[in-house]
């Protein structure tokens, strides 16, 4: 990546090699002090757990430039306790918050000019992952474990940026089980969404958004982000479930929400039978951070939402520059929720 012609404005949601990684190894049940790399490529054994029996888990973070030039990370220690969250469901070696600290402010400083400018809409996306190797064949948790912090600079999650996008609700395909994996950052949860995707995708979807496994009356999640909606009387919801992930960017929209704008936002099942009282959808995650949801599509029937789907709502896009604004210090921390990268 030549950082002297690179247009940050530009950039798209894909990976580009930038020149350190932090790696640290876990075995005979203890963690090393880990080291910073230039080789982002993995050597593993043929039977490493996370080729076979899928344990493998990560988490997404940005870290983004203040308009002071400070260097930002959001509410990191919440990515850090979910990261053992999901190491616990899938039965791995937890990392420490101070080891998971180590590695993204280490991974960040190392890379500190690829950090994109303030007002670029550009990001430095962090991907801490932690995989199962070691020479194993039975179905057992591994021995060893590999913890790694790969950072990239990126743009928009969706292409047109804060723009309405478009939803098929996904009748036939789960994304989780009931009582699975669904609550943990596990590879297996997105890869089960692939397929479905890419038929979506053929019909002229951006996304697809999923219900509850159980019944196929709620909504969940779609493959990459979570969701709220916006009624006609003004109210919010985000879905309540245990198969679905427990998301960092949702929950600060609920406090956002709630205590900046004095919103009712409620946690609970929402069920299709209350589309026709959606004035708003969007989606919300670390990569789409918030992206209103134009219409959604259920079993052939279009459902549109503010402006016939053409525009953003004003509740979706009060939210979404809102966050933002916390994110980049643009407005006081008042939560606590900003850790600068010094």
């Amino acid at each position: 990546m030549d950082l002297k012609t690179t247009e940050w404005s530009k950039l798209d949601f894909s990976y580009r090699y930038v020149p350190y990684r932090f790696h640290a190894h876990w075995k005979d049940g203890a963690w090393d002090e880990g080291i910073l790399t230039t080789e982002n490529k993995i050597s593993i054994d043929e039977g490493a757990t996370c080729l076979h029996y899928g344990q493998q888990i990560f988490e997404g973070m940005k870290a983004q430039r203040a308009r002071d030039g400070r260097i930002l990370l959001f509410r990191p220690r919440e990515n850090a306790k979910r990261f053992r969250e999901s190491a616990r469901r899938l039965l791995m070696a937890e990392v420490p918050e101070e080891l998971f600290m180590k590695g993204i402010v280490e991974a960040v400083k190392a890379n500190i000019d690829y950090v994109p400018p303030y007002g670029t809409g550009a990001s430095l996306y962090i991907r801490p992952f932690q995989i199962g190797i070691g020479e194993n064949l039975g179905v057992r948790a591994a021995y060893e474990y590999l913890f790694v912090v790969f950072v990239t600079p990126v743009g928009p999650y969706f292409k047109a940026g804060f723009k309405p996008i478009s939803l098929k609700v996904e009748s036939f395909y789960d994304r989780a089980a009931s009582h699975g994996i669904g609550q943990a950052k596990a590879g297996g949860n997105y890869s089960a969404s692939l397929f479905p995707l890419k038929k979506a995708k053929d019909e002229g979807f951006n996304e697809v958004v999923y219900l509850d496994p159980k019944e196929h009356k709620y909504f969940e999640e779609t493959g990459a982000s979570n969701v709220f909606f916006v009624f006609k009387n003004g109210s919010l919801a985000t879905p309540k479930s245990d198969s679905i992930l427990y998301s960092i960017t949702r929950r600060s929209l609920v406090d956002v929400a709630r205590l900046d704008f004095g919103l009712n936002m409620e946690e609970r099942p929402v069920g299709l039978d209350e589309i026709d009282n959606f004035a708003e959808v969007g989606a919300c995650g670390t990569a789409a951070v918030v992206t209103p949801v134009g219409w959604l599509t259920y079993l052939g029937k279009k459902y549109s939402f503010y402006a016939d789907g053409k525009e953003p709502g004003p509740i979706t896009t009060k939210l979404y520059k809102q966050l933002i604004a916390l994110q980049v210090a643009d407005i006081p921390d008042k939560r606590g929720w900003l850790e600068e990268i010094k």
